[in-house]
């Protein structure tokens, strides 16, 4: 735990129209990786727009590894199926809560850092990082990359690990 950063707290939401893997539908789940930690969702039966509202946490040491995210089809008698996948940076999330804690608290509200949407990112639409109830969190939506449709949409929040000389 020495060069732990923090917790991030990823919030996911719900998928929107995710690609058709079965008959007429999916049985979608959301794995995330960062480095080595793998974490993911329950899958949700016949539906194209699931929504897990799950919380995953990962343990942040290394702020230049990007999150990554693949969706799943559930097959019970073959490999499971893949539905897209994207990724995203955590390091302007994480200039964000640095600026927020030497800051000394900015006020419910404050928009610290907006990302545009670009071809360089996964996000479909502008995400901002801003403070909500003392805490710094993100909400964006991800396009899937490598399918023919879907988006997932996540929430972002940082859980603070004290160090042994703030216990």
């Amino acid at each position: 735990m020495e060069d732990t950063l923090g917790l991030l707290r990823i919030h996911v939401h719900r998928g929107i129209n995710l690609a058709v893997r079965d008959l007429r539908s999916s049985d979608p789940y959301v794995v995330v990786r960062m480095g080595k930690q793998t974490v993911k969702t329950r899958v949700v039966r016949k539906n194209l727009n699931p929504e897990w509202n799950e919380n995953l946490t990962l343990l942040v040491t290394d702020p230049d590894l990007p999150v990554k995210l693949e969706v799943y089809d559930r097959d019970r008698f073959s490999r499971d199926d893949k539905m897209g996948d994207a990724e995203f940076d955590i390091r302007p999330f994480l200039e964000a809560v640095r600026m927020e804690a030497d800051l000394g608290g900015l006020e419910d509200g404050t928009v610290v850092t907006r990302i545009p949407a670009n071809r360089q990112n996964c996000l479909s639409e502008e995400s901002c990082i801003m403070v909500s109830n003392g805490e710094v969190v993100q909400n964006m939506f991800l396009r899937l990359r490598n399918v023919e449709c879907g988006e997932i949409e996540l929430g972002l929040r940082w859980v603070h690990v004290p160090s042994p000389r703030e216990l």
